[in-house]
């Protein structure tokens, strides 16, 4: 079983930085080494951290909700926060959300190679393509492009970051203190990419780092997602509300795979799953509702909003929640409509309950929850899972103690890391020079 950890660099979900047991400090880096630290002793994997490059404006027009309720603001610089976490680990790895909507191709690549060098090959990049019009508004552009605009200058970003990597070959790197050669420049050649959306001419001006390439994340839940994360990504990130919904996309993901040439068994699936545990599963679910009851109405209508990016003020919020039409967040959109329309929910309760929500809830017992995780891992569902905390650092140290153990007793969890790099860890090979040809072009 695999194990990553998804964390904020800032306060943790809605209301999250409202649990008693929550640390505030999210500002400073030794809250970072500590949970780094954790992680490491209970052998994750990985460590995650989403971001976005806004606060986000998207209710009613105006960023003073997220402020308020400290919905999708602040956020840190991922790859900062996860330099200080790289400096108390030797292990861990550490991937980083950044966007290829607002991002060049050579500083992605130069930071990534630079990042997978310095921490001795834990580096990894969950590529998105942001989905916030605050976003593009920040960046001199006056909203959000459509989405197929986005994915086809994400295709360019990936395609050149990657034939930047290759732009080195192993072992130019000389340094002979006799002759004075530093390096081969025979090893070391252009890349002159051009596309519609980029171009860049390379080469790299960092040499080719541990992994090849770094540790390539997707997320996307709509067709051009899940497309592009076939042909790129090693690790899927996803979410499901049901174990059935969890093995349709997973045969699906992999068999879309398969579709373009590439090994199945190269590419690993991890849903979400925020893991609740108590003395038994009475405790647990008591846990998880005083958690719920946590959450502002507002809070939770903020984040959907901020989510789907559309001003929901726009609508009754005492009445259905329309078709938005395209969304900002596919995957979270279509288990919201198909909730709502089930239970019958206005707008505004729905927001109570989004902002409650966590994705992939597992709340019992240890053996309850162990019992939920072996039995996704042996129907086909999972690869292994993305822990999502409720309250930081509070929820990992409980996942830590309790649930690693039992996870380890039975066999379905390492108790020593087998690896150094981040590729390793999942059971990947490294990246070989030119695999950008095996995954770009086989569209």
């Amino acid at each position: 079983m695999h194990l990553a950890a998804f964390l904020n660099a800032g306060p943790m979900g809605t209301s999250g930085w409202r649990h008693p047991d929550a640390d505030p400090h999210f500002l400073t880096a030794g809250y970072y080494r500590h949970i780094a630290k954790l992680l490491e002793a209970a052998c994750f994997d990985m460590a995650f951290i989403p971001d976005a490059l806004s606060v986000p404006r998207s209710l009613g027009g105006s960023f003073e909700p997220a402020v308020q309720w400290g919905s999708g603001t602040p956020r840190l610089d991922p790859l900062v926060i996860l330099g200080v976490m790289a400096g108390v680990t030797e292990h861990l790895g550490l991937a980083a959300t950044l966007s290829t909507g607002y991002h060049e191709p050579f500083h992605l690549a130069r930071a990534l190679a630079t990042f997978d060098h310095v921490s001795g090959g834990r580096a990894g990049w969950n590529i998105v393509t942001s989905f916030q019009d605050a976003e593009a508004q920040n960046f001199g552009y006056p909203a959000l492009p459509p989405r197929e605009a986005r994915y086809a200058r994400a295709e360019e970003v990936v395609s050149a970051a990657a034939q930047l990597w290759d732009s080195w070959d192993d072992g130019v790197l000389q340094q002979n203190k006799v002759t004075g050669e530093f390096g081969l420049p025979n090893k070391v050649r252009s890349v002159d990419y051009r596309g519609d959306y980029v171009s860049t001419q390379g080469p790299l001006n960092v040499p080719r780092s541990p992994q090849g390439y770094p540790l390539l994340i997707q997320a996307g839940a709509s067709p051009n997602g899940r497309d592009f994360a076939a042909r790129w990504a090693d690790v899927i990130f996803c979410s499901h509300e049901s174990l059935a919904s969890a093995i349709a996309f997973y045969q699906e993901m992999k068999q879309r795979v398969a579709d373009h040439g590439r090994d199945p068994q190269q590419v690993r699936i991890l849903p979400a799953a925020t893991v609740v545990v108590g003395e038994n599963d009475a405790d647990a679910w008591q846990k998880h509702y005083a958690f719920a009851e946590l959450v502002h109405p507002l809070a939770g209508l903020s984040r959907l909003a901020y989510h789907v990016n559309v001003d929901l003020t726009q609508y009754d919020l005492d009445g259905p929640l329309p078709d938005l039409g395209e969304v900002g967040v596919q995957g979270h959109y279509d288990e919201v409509r198909e909730f709502a329309q089930r239970e019958q929910l206005s707008i505004r309760e729905i927001g109570r309950w989004y902002g409650a929500r966590t994705e992939g809830s597992m709340v019992g017992s240890v053996n309850s929850v162990v019992d939920t995780m072996e039995q996704w891992l042996e129907r086909g569902a999972a690869d292994g899972f993305m822990i999502q905390a409720t309250h930081l650092p509070g929820a990992f140290e409980e996942f830590a103690q309790h649930v690693v153990p039992e996870l380890q007793r039975r066999g379905l969890h390492k108790t020593q890391y087998q690896g150094t790099t981040a590729r390793e860890h999942f059971g990947l090979k490294r990246a070989a020079r030119d695999e950008w040809q095996q995954r770009a072009l086989r569209r």
